[in-house]
């Protein structure tokens, strides 16, 4: 009996532990299958594999498509994220310290997060094609940037909404101009969301399929839409070792910013 009641009143951690580790494994098992066949030796996806190679990661680097593709996409999410920075911080720093209809905004500026991609993507294509700017980088950017406003709103408003105004005010009573109270006390307090945000940004915008999908061309198409294409017409682990070096970007993302200011720091916003 004792044994029983132990287990009774053990189950719910037990039932808990479980759901974890299944959890777990339902989002590192898909993951750690890509890694695995991204070094197959055969011309095909197939598990087990038949033998190891580093003979598709040569190819992704030959393969020019993936190279043109990868370069766009990191210069394309950097360069939304910073615009989206530009943007994004003022009007969260605004919303802030707003007295009247700052959760209205904020929840419009917020849309574009709840709205379906392809809805998005579409309706950004005819708008955008009414100012003669259908294809290329430029909508691209325009359309990744509506994208990373809202995650870099969302962090900054949530940072600088935790500090006090007293602190700005006081600032200001000692004779710093509101540049100076802006530029070394309220951006040093808010700077990790502006990180946190724009990491956001970046690693959605690396992967965005629909809005790239919209505005690409043959000369400005990003990783996912290029990969997909490649798809259409064969499925080898090539895709499966470009998949690998997308994955390791992201990482090698997250350990440079940990190393230079710290994803702790930036996850306490």
């Amino acid at each position: 009996m004792t044994g029983w009641r132990r287990l009774r009143a053990n189950g719910p951690m037990i039932v808990l532990f479980t759901y974890m580790l299944l959890f777990l494994a339902f989002i590192i098992v898909p993951i750690a299958a890509v890694v695995v066949v991204s070094f197959s030796a055969s011309s095909y996806i197939v598990f087990p594999m038949h033998g190891m190679s580093l003979r598709w990661y040569r190819h992704i680097f030959a393969y020019r498509p993936f190279m043109d593709a990868l370069v766009t996409s990191i210069e394309l999410a950097l360069s939304s994220a910073l615009l989206g920075a530009l943007l994004g911080v003022p009007a969260a720093l605004a919303l802030a310290r707003a007295r009247s209809g700052a959760g209205l905004i904020a929840n419009f500026m917020l849309a574009p997060l709840g709205v379906p991609a392809i809805v998005l993507g579409f309706a950004l294509l005819y708008f955008l094609s009414s100012f003669s700017l259908g294809l290329g980088f430029a909508p691209l950017l325009i359309a990744h940037t509506v994208v990373a406003v809202p995650y870099i709103v969302r962090t900054v408003l949530a940072t600088y909404r935790a500090v006090s105004p007293n602190l700005e005010e006081s600032a200001s009573i000692l004779g710093a101009s509101r540049v100076q109270v802006l530029w070394h006390l309220t951006l040093p307090m808010v700077r990790p969301g502006i990180f946190a945000g724009a990491m956001f940004a970046v690693l959605t915008s690396m992967d965005n399929l629909p809005l790239s999908f919209f505005f690409g061309t043959a000369d400005t198409n990003t990783l996912p839409v290029v990969m997909l294409s490649y798809m259409e017409n064969q499925f080898d682990p090539s895709i499966a070792a470009i998949s690998v070096v997308q994955m390791l970007i992201a990482v090698l993302a997250l350990l440079v910013l940990d190393r230079i200011y710290g994803v702790e720091r930036l996850t306490a916003a």
